[in-house]
Formats: C-alpha cells, sequence, structure tokens
C-alpha cells in the first residue's frame, strides 16, 4: 500500500479519523504529509499537530514492527518521479492487517486474530505521552532511553519553571561571530519548523548554519539510499526555537547538531572535571560493599542449598513429590537425569564443544528429545544434509531469514540491545523443521539505551567472522554482528567455509573471493553446485549482494538489522552498491613460537592476536 505524502492537490491524501466509535462522521483527526514539506507525516487535530514523525533521512527502512506473533511490517518512504509515497509491506504468511486513524487521534496497525475473530492492535502512536506534539516544550526532547519516558532538556539548557510546560532556556547567551561551537546529539527525533536547503554538501550545510546567528541547529542526510532526484542530499536548518524533539531507544534517528555558546560548554567541561572523579570513587566504594555483601549471601546460600539438595536425594519419591507441589522458577535437573538422557555423555549425542565445554543432546523421561543441529554441520560444503538435498534453496533462504529476525530481535525489538559478538555457524542451531536459533552468549554483551558503540581492550570471537573495527581496534556496535551476518550468508549460499581458503587457491578467503565474483558479474559461479540449478537465481543474486553490503569495511555502510530483514522480504527493492570489502588473511607459521601466535593480514595491515583470545 501506498501513501501519497506530496501536498500537490492531485496527490494530496489524508487519512480522516470517525467522530466516535459508532460514528462515521468526520472528525478533526487527519493524517497525512505536512504541508510545508513532503519530508514528514502529521497527525493533526484541526489544525494544530497532534503528532508529527521526524523528517525523512533517506532511510531505506523507516520503521520495522514485528508484531508478538512473529510476523514483520516495515514502513519505507519512498521518491518515484519526485513525489514521495510512505509504502507498508507485510512479510509472507502474515495475516491480514489494517491501518487506521482512530477515533481518539491514535494512529494503529491492527491483525487479524483468527482464534478471537478480532482485530488486534499491535502498534500506535504517539506512545508514550511525551511523544505527543512539542509535550516537552521549546527546547526540551521526550527521552524514549529512559525506563519511563521522560521530558529532558537539550545539552546546555536548562528547566523554565517547575515543569516542562515552558521548555527550556538557555544556560548561556549566543555571541555569534565564532564565539559558539556545535554540540553533536546522536539517536534524535530531528525538530519541527525546519528550513530545508538543497544541493548542499555537509560542510556547506553546516557553514549556512554558523554564518546565520539566528540559527540553533541543523541537521544533515544523504539520501542516495531512497531519493531518485539528481540532489542526494538533505541540509534541514533551525531557526529560532526547536520544538517537539526525542531521543529514541533503539539507536534510530539522526545526528542534531546543536548551537552552544562557548562558555556553556567550558563550564560543563569544568564540572566534569570535578564531578566524574568524586562520582567515581563512591561507586567504586559502593561496588567494594556491594561484592563483600553478596559474596556473604552466596555463600549461606550455597551451603543452604547444597544441603537441601542431598537431603532431597535420599528418597527420589519424596523429591518428586516435593517438586511436584512446589512452584518455582526454573526447572530442576538433577545429575542422574542428565546421565540417563546423554546415555552416559556419549559421543553419539555430543552436538559439539566449545570454550565452555561440550553440548549435548539429551531425551528426559516424558519429555521430547532436543533435536536440534548445528548449522555448519549441515551446510558445509560435503555435508551428508547438503548430499541428501535436505538444504535446497528454499531451507537456507529460510535459515537465512531466520537468523536475520533473531539479530533484530536482539538488536533492536528485545528489552535490551544484545550484541551477540561471536556469531558465527557453529553457533546456529537448527530444529527438526530447519527452524535456525542462535546460540552460546557467552561472549555477547548488553548495551545501554543510549550506547552506540564500546572499545574494549580483550577482543574476543572466531577467526573469520570478526569485523575489520573490532579486530584491529577492539570497537563493536551492532553493525560487529551485521558482519557477521553477512560472513555467515556467504557461506549458506556458496556451501563454503569462511576458512575453506584451500578450495579457492587465488583468493585469501571467501569474502575476496565473493567480491571477485561479484564485481566481474560472475557471482553465480559462487552458489553452491547442488542448488545452482533448481533455485531463482535473481534471489540468490540478491542474497550475495546483501552479504557483501553487511561485510563492507566501514560500519556507517552496512545495513542495521532491520534494512536487512526488509531487503530479504521484499525482492524488488533496490539494493546499494556494495563496496570492496577488507578481508583477512591467516599467514602459515613456520617455528614453534609462531604457532602460539596468529598472524593476520588486514589488506596490507598486520597484527598479532594471541590463540584463543
Amino acid at each position: 500500500m501506498q501513501l501519497p505524502l506530496s501536498t500537490d492537490d492531485d496527490l494530496y491524501t489524508r487519512l480522516v479519523a470517525w467522530r466516535g466509535p459508532d460514528d462515521p462522521a468526520t472528525s478533526n483527526y487527519s493524517m497525512g504529509g505536512d504541508s510545508s514539506s513532503d519530508l514528514q507525516v502529521v497527525i493533526w487535530n484541526g489544525t494544530r499537530p497532534y503528532w508529527r514523525r521526524a523528517a525523512w533521512d533517506g532511510a531505506l527502512v523507516t520503521a520495522l514492527y514485528q508484531s508478538s506473533t512473529g510476523f514483520i511490517m516495515t514502513q519505507t518512504t519512498v521518491d518515484i518521479g519526485g513525489k514521495f509515497y510512505l509504502t507498508f509491506t507485510v512479510s509472507a504468511g502474515s495475516p491480514s492487517t489494517r491501518l487506521i486513524l482512530h477515533y481518539t487521534g491514535m494512529f494503529q496497525f491492527l491483525a487479524w486474530n483468527s482464534t478471537s475473530s478480532s482485530w488486534n492492535v499491535f502498534i500506535e502512536r504517539p506512545n508514550p505521552i511525551c511523544d505527543r506534539y512539542a509535550y516537552c516544550g521549546p527546547f526540551g526532547y521526550c527521552d524514549a532511553t529512559e525506563t519511563v519516558p521522560k521530558c529532558n532538556c537539550l545539552s546546555g539548557y536548562e528547566p523554565d519553571g517547575v515543569n516542562f510546560s515552558r521548555g527550556c532556556r538557555r544556560k548561556g547567551e549566543l555571541t555569534c561571530g565564532g564565539g559558539d561551537s556545535f554540540s553533536t546529539l546522536s539517536g534524535m527525533k530531528t525538530p519541527d519548523k525546519f528550513v530545508y536547503i538543497r544541493n548542499r554538501s555537509f560542510d556547506q550545510c553546516e557553514a549556512d548554519c554558523r554564518n546565520n546567528c539566528s540559527c540553533t541547529a541543523y541537521a544533515f542526510s544523504n539520501m542516495k539510499n531512497g531519493s531518485t532526484s539528481s540532489d542526494q542530499s538533505r541540509c534541514l536548518i533551525w531557526l529560532g526555537k526547536l520544538v517537539d524533539t526525542g531521543k529514541f531507544r533503539d539507536g534510530s534517528g539522526e545526528n542534531l547538531y546543536l548551537r552552544l555558546a562557548s562558555s556553556t560548554v567550558d563550564r560543563e567541561i569544568n564540572v566534569l572535571k570535578i564531578a566524574l572523579p568524586v562520582i567515581a570513587s563512591i561507586l567504586i566504594l559502593a561496588c567494594i560493599i556491594s561484592l563483600v555483601w553478596i559474596c556473604k549471601s552466596r555463600g549461606k546460600r550455597r551451603i543452604k542449598e547444597t544441603k537441601n539438595k542431598y537431603t532431597g536425594q535420599l528418597s527420589k519419591n519424596s523429591k518428586s513429590n516435593e517438586l511436584e507441589n512446589e512452584t518455582i522458577e526454573l526447572p530442576y535437573i538433577c545429575f542422574e537425569d542428565v546421565v540417563t538422557a546423554t546415555d552416559n555423555f556419549s559421543d553419539y549425542n555430543m552436538l559439539g564443544k566449545g570454550g565452555f565445554g561440550k553440548v549435548y543432546k539429551g531425551r528426559l523421561e516424558g519429555g521430547n528429545e532436543v533435536a536440534v543441529k548445528r548449522l555448519s554441520k549441515s551446510s558445509g560444503q560435503g555435508a551428508d544434509a547438503t548430499r541428501s538435498g535436505v538444504l535446497d534453496w528454499p531451507t537456507r533462504f529460510k535459515v537465512i531469514k531466520g537468523i536475520a529476525r533473531g539479530l533484530l530481535y536482539l538488536h533492536q525489538d528485545s528489552r535490551l540491545t544484545i550484541i551477540h559478538r561471536d556469531l558465527k555457524a557453529s553457533n546456529v542451531l537448527l530444529d527438526a523443521e530447519m527452524n535456525p536459533k542462535i546460540s552460546d552468549f557467552g561472549m555477547a554483551r548488553i548495551f545501554g539505551g543510549n550506547e552506540q558503540q564500546v572499545n574494549t581492550t580483550r577482543v574476543v570471537g572466531t577467526y573469520g567472522y570478526m569485523s575489520p573495527e573490532y579486530a584491529m581496534e577492539g570497537s563493536f556496535s551492532v553493525k560487529s554482528d551485521t558482519y557477521s551476518f553477512g560472513v555467515l550468508l556467504l557461506e549458506i549460499v556458496s556451501g563454503l567455509k569462511i576458512s575453506s581458503s584451500n578450495l579457492i587457491m587465488d583468493f585469501p578467503s571467501l569474502i575476496a573471493y565473493a567480491w571477485s565474483l561479484w564485481k566481474d558479474g560472475n557471482a553465480r559461479e559462487l552458489v553452491d553446485s547442488s542448488v545452482v540449478e533448481n533455485c531463482p537465481l535473481h534471489g540468490v543474486l540478491r542474497c550475495i549482494q546483501l552479504g557483501l553490503l553487511c561485510v563492507q569495511d566501514d560500519p556507517d555502510a552496512r545495513p542495521l538489522m532491520s534494512s536487512t530483514v526488509f531487503m530479504l522480504e521484499n525482492e524488488t527493492t533496490p539494493l546499494p552498491t556494495p563496496k570492496e570489502p577488507v578481508y583477512f588473511r591467516k599467514r602459515k607459521y613456520e617455528t614453534e613460537e609462531q604457532r602460539n601466535n596468529l598472524e593476520i593480514s588486514l589488506n596490507g595491515i598486520t597484527m598479532t592476536m594471541q590463540e584463543g583470545r
């Protein structure tokens, strides 16, 4: 479905709400493109804005929603012949879906529930309450990174009164004439009432704002992913108050460059210099006290648990009765049950092993067998599953999409943002229906609401799957998992492993091999010979191109998993052109000392890593 955003008389369309639940007469609420700009969507209450979606930044996917039942709906903005449209697409197999403007002014997506024969709301806007238009006042913003979203002041501002009805006021007056600076605010919903300047580079956009004493902020975006016009830049500047600003929890949004008085910046830096050491000392002391208390508490609890455990094992019947009558958060499985279920830890039942030990499948009495296999065993070249035709192309594509959706959940839809950091074939399990399950979160990291990137001094992971910025600098983000997914995608398509350099003698890695074939127009040669004759070649080649997009050197050039899922679900969506990826080369070692270290060449840059680190 397409909803026109352009405000030409022959195109302009609005959704209009009913007056009441049973009254289809026209109400004051309507929704459509902003009459002053084709870049944003507004819900109106009469002539006053009620809710606003931020100005389009050229992103391929402007929103992605996943329901509790698993289906995905994507929202995109497209430029067709200079006219802008809002487009909605649902994944294959999804139930009937409706989009309505409720008589209360809420914009809702509903899905048909065949069990209850009713329409269920799975997304609605505005939500939360501070998401309503200009709720936090001038220079205030709705901070969705908080546990309970609330109003905060932009950097360099303070509340103008006891609440946010009057917004925020500037801490220091602007001096203009070169005495001001710009602060970068990331992940922001850009404010309303902007001036759209075309045909500008980033530096020109900044200069336009800096040279205008009335300019309070600016934002710049490259529109090349979504715009078909010759002008592929979008420069927005704000003159005066900033209203209806927000900060997103999931890391979406864009950079807002806020003008601040130099005096304000200097004062905030001095306060931080004093406050941070004091806060750090208090936190360290609190941590020490907490650790001592936790250790003592755990020791007492373990003694009690051990005593109860062995007391309970004196009688199997009494143990069974106690467990049946007791409600516990996690099921209790004794060691004897595990021995029986795994046939005394037989090699036949071993799925694999890693840094934390061996992994077994088993069958508990009265339960179902954990029927899983590792992806590396069922997708590698020459594996039994491939030879028998189990992993035909539809199955492989199902696995690819399942892994992508799993990462999307970890990065965006879960309560916490989770970076896996060790996504590889052996950490993807397949059940009896070949549904993929991402496993082994021993190296995973949880991101805070406002964290976008983290550095570490200890690089962990698996050679070949690690992104260049992580392997070389210890810097990781959601884009690190995107890189690993790209490697995994190329493996699934080709049937080769990232370490199969012996099968592609003229290339240092599978990535280099795939890039060479793709740029020469020979990507078909990369496809596994067991599926190439019976697969939709266009879809497979799209997967190869998508894999190369995911393994690009620049993390910013890699797509988010929301965009990746969208491109997998929609075969007609044009894909950006990937840039040549950086590739890893493992060098041969000749001495015992060299065996203890792994030397990696990264397009001419050499680094040394200890084995297992």
